[in-house]
């Protein structure tokens, strides 16, 4: 519990253990707000302008991989108390959060910090709780019991999220003309929910919430505070994405860009620090069952579009791309076809 960063108050300076090499540092340059960061609006309810929905979904998937989404259907008020009880989760006692803390990453409900502590060379300024949500009789049991209203709250907000997020993944698989089904009966989808704590850092330019990665899963809905922090990589270059009030950051995961054969991007991003604020964001992640075959979709791949990338079991991949991601390596080039 102790290695909890938000355990450690008033820090004057950054700890040496969280100081990045100078080439990773964010160092002191200001990022642009990124003015072309799609925004797709879906009035409020599914199914409207269904094929404008898709081709706006095909063309920022390929074009940025990521995109926010507003008038979602998840109310504002459930995006609102997810947002609170996450917040009130990382600011109970010790006491509290102590049973939960752990650096097994196969515990089913764990409290832990930046990435990978024991192992990890430099820290990364965040705390982080994490656990499948689906089914919900499956898990809820092994969930925080305080805050007293987290299982309710984070319950219904995960039954929501992953609706939409399903929703999201027929819209792609109509874009890139997939089977029906595809990724309902294909996959046999996880869903992890992440509650993301970045508590003020004494100096954001010396470290990270979180490093340059792209996602690993299928898809991502990101639910953040209106606090500047998570910036994406465009052309070379960081761009500062700013929160728009109850709006989803959606991120294309790797295993969507290997499925379309590179048709759809998963974007590199990272998150910095500030001085002053903490900022909490809860993240729902879809991704594969951990004995999925992965490979390039057959209706994708043909003797003009040969496959770009090898098949493998997800599993085996997850634990490359951890490894990958740690040394700063690119995480699909081991599965990349001789074009």
């Amino acid at each position: 519990m102790e290695k909890l960063i938000s355990s450690r108050c008033n820090l004057q300076s950054v700890p040496e253990s969280y100081i990045l090499p100078p080439e990773r540092r964010p160092g002191e340059l200001i990022v642009p707000l990124c003015n072309t960061i799609p925004v797709i609006d879906l009035h409020g309810e599914f199914g409207c302008n269904r094929s404008e929905l898709i081709q706006q979904i095909i063309k920022s998937s390929q074009e940025f991989g990521f995109f926010q989404l507003v008038n979602h259907g998840v109310s504002v008020e459930l995006m609102r108390d997810v947002l609170i009880v996450a917040k009130k989760f990382f600011e109970l006692p010790a006491e509290d959060k102590a049973s939960l803390y752990s650096e097994d990453p196969k515990q089913c409900c764990r409290l832990y910090t930046s990435i990978d502590y024991a192992t990890e060379k430099v820290h990364f300024w965040r705390d982080n709780l994490r656990h499948p949500c689906h089914p919900l009789k499956d898990h809820l049991h092994h969930w925080p019991q305080k805050p007293t209203q987290y299982r309710e709250v984070v319950g219904r907000y995960s039954v929501e999220v992953r609706k939409l997020s399903f929703w999201l993944l027929d819209l792609i698989r109509d874009g890139l003309g997939l089977e029906s089904g595809y990724f309902r009966d294909n996959l046999s989808q996880v869903q992890l929910m992440a509650l993301n704590h970045y508590p003020p850092c004494p100096d954001p330019s010396l470290t990270l919430g979180l490093p340059k990665h792209s996602d690993v899963n299928l898809i991502t809905l990101l639910n953040q505070q209106d606090v500047l922090g998570l910036q994406v990589l465009k052309d070379e270059k960081w761009l500062a994405v700013e929160p728009l009030p109850n709006a989803f950051v959606v991120n294309i995961g790797l295993m969507l860009q290997i499925i379309s054969n590179g048709k759809l991007k998963s974007a590199d991003h990272r998150v910095v620090t500030n001085t002053s604020v903490t900022r909490t964001t809860v993240a729902s992640f879809i991704h594969p069952s951990s004995d999925s075959h992965i490979e390039p979709a057959k209706v994708l791949v043909s003797k003009r579009s040969p496959p770009l990338y090898r098949a493998f079991i997800y599993k085996d991949f997850v634990i490359t791309y951890r490894v990958h991601t740690h040394e700063g390596k690119p995480p699909l080039e081991h599965l990349e076809l001789p074009s």
